[in-house]
């Protein structure tokens, strides 16, 4: 099986023409009866040969961190990040293997965490985790300067995003009335920074377009939690006004993804949704009713909304401004 980095790859070494590459997809494409684009393809197992890798992986690095404790935690989680760094030099970027890229390269900037916080112990806490986090951060763009894994650039968000809670939630008391706030406008940025990758893809036939597809399955959460927990749905207020908010944010949301052509963006969210609408419908009937019905109304829609995607998302972009259908994937026939 060959990716289109793989393709790109040919093209740089002269091995194919563009055209002939071009001439190949759209080939697929046709034999297939969709265009590569529609597929929103990632790379994340290639075969089962990815799975055995992660599993060997993890047994060498968690063997190895056991083993060294005994004589320096900081020096165990020093030898556990090398370790991942040297294993991703050849299942990375030799074999270009996807699960094991993603496995490596948290094991890394885990182990780079923890070694920081151990190390700098004495220093308290606060000044530990910030030196930590600060350290993790410039050597986790140094292994996505050698290793470009896409999920890098969301799991710094991620990470960067959960520090800020921390920090603000344990020295700031007043920081929890502001807390879902702050989630809230962290979905936003990190969605403006999958745009961005977007942006540099509209054909999605590049790693940039990998990048943007974890970003996008980072910022949904990020943006229907905080309202999710504001009305208190998950402390059981199952009003149908609530419900009803949750239903029109995740239709918003759902144009929003059929305006960037990422499903993933709507079906991160979606747990929400169908906890909003059991919730409400467990209290007109029973449990398992409530479940079933559940299930076939967002299944159903989902199904539907599938089946005319294109359609559904060609009627809607052909409407908008230059400027937004400039910057968002091309209409696919």
């Amino acid at each position: 099986m060959y990716s289109n980095e793989d393709l790109n790859q040919a093209v740089k070494k002269g091995i194919f023409t563009q055209t002939a590459v071009d001439d190949f997809r759209k080939s697929v494409a046709a034999n297939k009866s969709s265009n590569e684009g529609d597929n929103e393809n990632f790379r994340l197992v290639g075969g089962f040969n990815d799975i055995f890798v992660v599993i060997a992986c993890a047994l060498l690095l968690f063997s190895s961190l056991w083993m060294v404790d005994s004589i320096s935690p900081a020096f165990s989680y020093l030898v556990f990040s090398l370790i991942a760094w040297g294993l991703a030099e050849f299942f990375v970027r030799k074999r270009k293997m996807a699960l094991p890229a993603i496995m490596l390269l948290l094991s890394f900037s885990s182990g780079v965490y923890f070694f920081g916080m151990d190390l700098f112990d004495g220093l308290g806490f606060d000044k530990a985790s910030m030196i930590s986090v600060g350290l993790s951060a410039v050597l986790t763009y140094v292994h996505w300067l050698r290793f470009r894994v896409p999920i890098t650039i969301a799991a710094a968000a991620a990470g960067v995003i959960a520090y800020l809670v921390i920090k603000l939630l344990f020295n700031y008391q007043i920081a929890q009335d502001y807390i879902l706030g702050l989630l809230f406008a962290c979905g936003f940025v990190a969605f403006a920074l999958a745009m961005f990758w977007d942006t540099k893809d509209r054909q999605r036939i590049s790693h940039k377009s990998d990048v943007a597809f974890w970003l996008h399955l980072l910022s949904a959460p990020l943006i229907i939690h905080p309202v999710f927990t504001g009305l208190g749905l998950d402390k059981g207020n199952d009003s149908m006004m609530s419900m009803l908010i949750i239903m029109s944010l995740y239709i918003f949301m759902t144009l929003i993804s059929l305006i960037v052509d990422r499903r993933a963006f709507m079906v991160s969210s979606l747990v929400y949704v169908i906890y909003a609408i059991f919730d409400v419908l467990k209290v007109y009937g029973d449990v398992s009713y409530s479940l079933a019905l559940t299930g076939v109304l967002i299944g159903s829609a989902l199904l539907l909304l599938s089946a005319f995607w294109q359609k559904a998302r060609a009627a809607l972009v052909l409407n908008l401004p230059d400027k937004v259908k400039n910057n968002v994937p091309v209409i696919l026939g």
